[in-house]
């Protein structure tokens, strides 16, 4: 018997789910970046991302409630290799002048694949009549944007300075 037509709202399902494991994932990996980081303006701005992630959890949790399901999420194997990749460079870069740099860089990878989902997500959240999830959706994903911001900001300042 041939398996039942998938539709959008089986794939919003799906990368919300995505979103959801990546998000629990960088809660784990912030720390250690804002620990590694040697700048206190890179620190920080890890400290405040934590913060900020832990709303954007809570706000996802919301868009699963508002579906009727369970807050679950699906192993994200995009996020993961992000993360892993940002562990090396901790490790490969400890006690270099390069190591804010590595650490930057790996933090926007992680910002961009959020900032895709999360565009994604709350263009087909309009498109379904989601428009209370497309708001919180919105939220994050504003959120992601302005970290990114700040991470360039940071990029071009001090940090690649000292890096060169």
């Amino acid at each position: 018997m041939p398996a039942a037509e998938k539709t959008l709202n089986d794939l919003f399902l799906h990368t919300l789910k995505d979103i959801f494991y990546a998000e629990k994932q960088i809660l784990k990996a912030l720390p250690k970046m804002a620990k590694n980081a040697e700048s206190e303006e890179l620190r920080q701005a890890f400290e405040t991302h934590l913060e900020e992630t832990e709303g954007q959890i809570e706000r996802l949790e919301q868009v699963f409630e508002m579906l009727g399901k369970p807050a679950r999420g699906v192993t994200c194997e995009a996020i993961n290799g992000i993360i892993e990749e940002g562990k090396g460079i901790m490790e490969d870069f400890a006690d270099s002048e390069a190591l804010d740099a590595g650490i930057l860089s790996a933090a926007q990878a992680v910002e961009h694949y959020e900032i895709t989902r999360y565009g994604t997500l709350k263009t087909w959240a309009e498109e379904l009549g989601m428009r209370d999830a497309a708001k919180l959706l919105d939220q994050n994903l504003q959120e992601e944007k302005k970290t990114d911001q700040l991470l360039t900001k940071l990029a071009e300042a001090r940090v690649n300075t000292k890096a060169a």
